[in-house]
């Protein structure tokens, strides 16, 4: 390897997978690895409803010959994504894989790379400074294989699919061409049980024609962020349509507004052309119900 990244890459951790709270989930999965070797570190565990747990984990794959189309749609979810907290997970290939670590590490957030390749060679060669702000970022580099293993590549490469599938949550197939690899990962999540989602595209590009089959088949369509987050956060999901409906058509028409960022009443009263007598009603009702609070100087925020 390089000596240019030899700074990141001095330390090879071996653990097995019930050894981190980040990978006993792959003890679950049908063919479970023995042994995991990683460099950086294992992403740590969050508080979720006031519990200690593993983050949620995102897994976005697909073609290494992808468009622009597709490696901007994988950049602006792992972007956003990680923005969130949520870790992003993917095979540091070209195209897709490389898009998604991108938009994580350039939101600031924590993005696991799963290699084909034993743990000393990081493959694509041309992936590696990618690689380097990866680790920078406090991500990981992982491979089942350990220094020296002897692979074949064709083998190897389909068999890592189970992990990026078996980390995650939630698998998005962001482009893929019909004998896309990214559709081996697609079917390993949906054995696994993961929530599987496909990226639609022009139904006259090869590019597109993973995705659009996998979608015809059963995978739910992405076509927005909140489709991955109901399903990252479902109970969150709830309470929030909860709390955006109202009693009377002007308290969910004040509630909506709150949730598109609009805080002050006289404002609230401009744009819904009420009186203000009508308003002060309307929030005193809904701040009785515990749907919204006063923050002062007539400002208001959703519970």
């Amino acid at each position: 390897m390089s000596t240019l990244f030899s700074h990141f890459f001095q330390k090879i951790n071996q653990i097995t997978p019930l050894e981190s709270d980040f990978t006993e989930v792959l003890d679950t999965i049908a063919v479970k690895p023995k042994m995991l070797y990683f460099y950086g570190k294992m992403p740590e565990n969050v508080v979720l409803d006031g519990f200690d747990r593993r983050p949620k984990c995102v897994a976005i794959v697909g073609s290494r010959r992808c468009t622009k189309y597709g490696e901007e749609v994988a950049y602006r979810l792992a972007y956003e994504l990680a923005r969130m907290g949520v870790v992003v997970i993917s095979g540091l290939a070209y195209g897709i894989d490389a898009a998604a670590h991108r938009g994580a590490v350039a939101a600031g957030g924590v993005t696991v790379a799963v290699l084909g390749t034993p743990i000393n060679r990081v493959y694509p060669r041309g992936n590696l400074r990618l690689a380097e702000e990866i680790l920078a970022k406090g991500g990981c580099i992982m491979s089942e294989y350990g220094v020296g293993a002897q692979v074949l590549h064709k083998v190897s490469f389909l068999e890592r699919n189970r992990l990026i599938s078996g980390l995650a949550d939630v698998v998005v197939v962001a482009e893929a061409a019909v004998k896309s690899g990214a559709l081996n990962t697609a079917t390993h999540a949906l054995e696994q049980g993961r929530d599987l989602l496909a990226v639609p595209g022009d139904i006259t590009r090869p590019m597109s024609v993973g995705c659009n089959r996998l979608i015809r088949q059963g995978a739910m369509p992405y076509t927005c962020l909140d489709d991955v987050m109901s399903l990252l956060f479902p109970s969150a999901q709830k309470r929030q349509k909860r709390l955006l409906m109202g009693d009377t058509e002007l308290e969910t028409a004040i509630l909506r507004a709150i949730d598109g960022g609009v805080r002050d009443g006289e404002e609230m009263v401009r744009a819904l052309g009420v009186s203000v007598t009508e308003f002060n009603q309307a929030v005193t009702m809904l701040e009785i119900k515990g749907q919204i609070r006063a923050l002062g100087m007539n400002q208001w925020s959703l519970n």
